[in-house]
């Protein structure tokens, strides 16, 4: 009960401020011109920051581990390649591809990871969540970018011209990689990393700012998410947010964990794998693929659906695990 409570807490809030966020657009409070302006927000100021924020204060070097960062960053890896060929197969529509493909491997890892570790472990915990977070996210990041960049609306006029050539590919290629290396979340992760790894310190008055202005990236974004939710075009979404939410709640981690057991990781380490491969998808899956040409449905249907249930999964994984007595 006391596992429940817990993910009530941390998930429900969010599913309720994207509920308020629907009520004020109704209401008239946040108009689709203000949620623009927050998404724009969101994304280049606040998540960036937050990101920063957490990864420049971890001790990466005192705490790290080799395989345990090898395994978060081979199972991300693994799972984007399995879903993405499992999208080419089921979704047809180019751009409902890339939503759903995003949605269903990227984790709210650095949101939830560390707030979930210390529920459990307290403050003395011994940072499995940063090194999780280093193993993964900057390969969710940079993987978004390019299946985004790839499945993009605007390049399906070209679907059926047979005409394209490889300059034209190429033409792509470099777009890919400009939009990867300008990308403001994957600035902030490395500038994060590269903060923590030379032990630069952190002045009291730029660690304030940089954390009040982060803290703005969940509330606006989830907001932002609401005011421009569309039910009726969600209905029409619902079976691939669905087969998403399914895959990202209870596939990975069936597949995964396993192998994380039989590697003899336990504890700290094991739950916080548990959050990178079963935790609800990260509202940056709906900021990005708005940010960058899509329509952003399917993406907040599976940020939905899988805020709400993962209060509900990670209760039930958390009593497996404690069952097979590795946590």
């Amino acid at each position: 009960m006391e596992n429940l409570i817990f993910s009530l807490n941390a998930t429900l809030p969010i599913f309720l401020l994207m509920v308020l966020g629907y009520i004020f657009n109704k209401i008239g409070i946040i108009d689709n011109k203000a949620a623009g302006f927050m998404n724009k927000f969101v994304f280049k100021i606040g998540l960036p920051a937050l990101l920063f924020g957490d990864l420049a204060q971890q001790d990466f070097v005192g705490t790290w581990n080799p395989k345990f960062v090898f395994f978060c960053f081979v199972a991300t890896f693994t799972s984007i390649f399995l879903i993405w060929i499992l999208a080419m197969i089921c979704v047809k529509t180019k751009s409902r591809r890339g939503e759903f493909l995003q949605g269903s491997y990227r984790s709210s890892a650095a949101l939830l990871g560390i707030a979930f570790i210390h529920s459990i472990y307290g403050e003395s915990s011994s940072g499995m969540a940063p090194l999780m977070i280093l193993g993964s996210v900057p390969l969710y990041n940079i993987f978004a970018v390019i299946i985004l960049t790839l499945t993009a609306p605007k390049s399906e006029d070209d679907e059926d011209d047979d005409s394209s050539d490889s300059s034209e590919n190429r033409e792509l290629l470099l777009k890919t990689i400009k939009g990867i290396a300008k990308n403001p979340i994957i600035l902030g992760i490395f500038a994060g990393l590269l903060w923590s790894l030379l032990k630069l310190p952190m002045p009291k008055i730029m660690n304030t700012v940089v954390d009040d202005v982060g803290s703005l990236s969940t509330p606006l974004g989830l907001m932002s998410m609401g005011a421009t939710f569309d039910y009726k075009k969600a209905l029409a979404n619902v079976k691939p947010a669905l087969v998403a939410s399914f895959i990202k709640l209870f596939l990975l981690v069936a597949i995964f964990m396993p192998f994380a057991i039989k590697l003899g990781f336990a504890g700290e380490q094991i739950v916080a794998i548990l959050v990178m491969l079963g935790s609800a998808s990260t509202v940056s899956c709906y900021i990005m693929a708005k940010n960058m040409g899509h329509e952003g449905t399917l993406s907040s249907s599976i940020v939905m659906v899988t805020t709400f249930g993962c209060s509900f999964t990670l209760t039930f994984w958390l009593f497996i695990l404690k069952t097979l007595g590795v946590i």
